[in-house]
């Protein structure tokens, strides 16, 4: 078996890179994951009320912040990874690997899109600075050296995956910049994010590995070599336990009637992490996602029933959350 497919070796001559390829690392076709800011929006709403003084100029500041510091993390993603992407099978036709990009426009064009997320956080509350500034300095914790979270395992998911909640929040201090999400939402988000990353890893070892061997794998990211098809599967399960685990905390807390929401969401989990193993799987790709309809579809119910919980009283359930056994005297 062959280390690596030809087509994965480094062009003899790559061609400059135009202004399209500097557009393209930015990977705007990626703001579909800017969807788990909505989540954001409707807790606050329903938890705490409207306290924004104008949502409409918070949503687009918010919106702007999101896109704006996702973009300036992508730009250095895929140029620090320039070297180690020619390794994979789909990555190594980025703009990074396939052209002569030029360091200084890159680190143009990132400081750029983050001016663009942190000014917009701005001029929306102090709130939204605060989770615009951990997010860029989540991408520089991940991406860059030595830190470089991203290449040591299983701190390459946790650390990935903190996007989630901040996200959440983002969407949060667009309805109330006073507040911040109830802790339980925010582990069971940041958790949650953790099972779609180590299911993203699972998929890729299985692809890769099975196509090119796992020398590929490692050369291609490093923290692979921490990993084995066993450990990932076992993450995965681990992370969707404790992010089920803090909903129901916070389903329980808030609202009893919620408790319905649970084997959709126990559902959701098993479905991702069926489609994880599929040959070609839409895991690797999280923006391509909404191509799932079996996925889509349990979304959609999931929305369905968190709308009818959250209207509809169930008195049958209130019994659930009183203990029976323990008298004091």
């Amino acid at each position: 078996m062959s280390s690596a497919p030809a087509s994965h070796s480094r062009p003899a001559a790559r061609q400059a890179g135009r202004p399209a390829d500097y557009l393209a690392i930015a990977r705007l076709d990626h703001s579909t994951k800017h969807i788990l800011i909505v989540p954001g929006m409707v807790l606050a709403y329903l938890l705490r009320g409207v306290h924004a003084d104008d949502v409409a100029q918070q949503v687009v500041l918010g919106l702007l912040s999101a896109v704006g510091i996702a973009s300036a993390n992508y730009v250095i993603n895929e140029w620090l990874d320039r070297e180690s992407d020619r390794h994979h099978p789909t990555k190594s036709q980025r703009s990074a690997v396939q052209r002569q990009l030029l360091g200084r426009w890159v680190l143009l064009e990132w400081f750029c899109w983050l001016a663009l997320g942190i000014g917009s956080a701005y001029l929306a509350s102090g709130t939204m600075l605060l989770v615009a500034v951990l997010f860029a300095l989540q991408g520089l914790v991940y991406n860059v050296p030595p830190l470089r979270s991203k290449d040591k395992a299983y701190l390459d998911v946790i650390s990935e995956s903190v996007n989630n909640p901040l996200r959440l929040t983002i969407g949060w201090a667009m309805i109330d910049p006073t507040t911040v999400p109830p802790g339980s939402v925010i582990l069971s988000y940041w958790l949650g994010g953790a099972f779609l990353m180590a299911a993203k890893r699972l998929s890729e070892y299985r692809e890769i590995v099975a196509s090119h061997g796992r020398g590929l794998l490692v050369r291609y990211r490093v923290s692979f070599a921490g990993y084995t098809d066993t450990s990932l599967t076992v993450s995965c399960f681990v992370y969707a336990m404790l992010s089920a685990f803090f909903l129901a905390v916070f389903l329980l807390k808030y609202r009893i009637e919620y408790l319905i929401l649970m084997p959709l969401v126990v559902a959701l989990f098993g479905q991702y992490l069926a489609l994880s193993m599929q040959p070609g799987s839409a895991a690797q790709k999280p923006e391509k996602l909404f191509k799932e309809r079996g996925l889509v579809l349990l979304v959609l119910l999931l929305g369905l029933a968190f709308a009818v919980s959250t209207f509809v009283n169930i008195p049958v359930l209130e019994p659930l959350t009183a203990q029976r056994f323990i008298r004091l005297p």
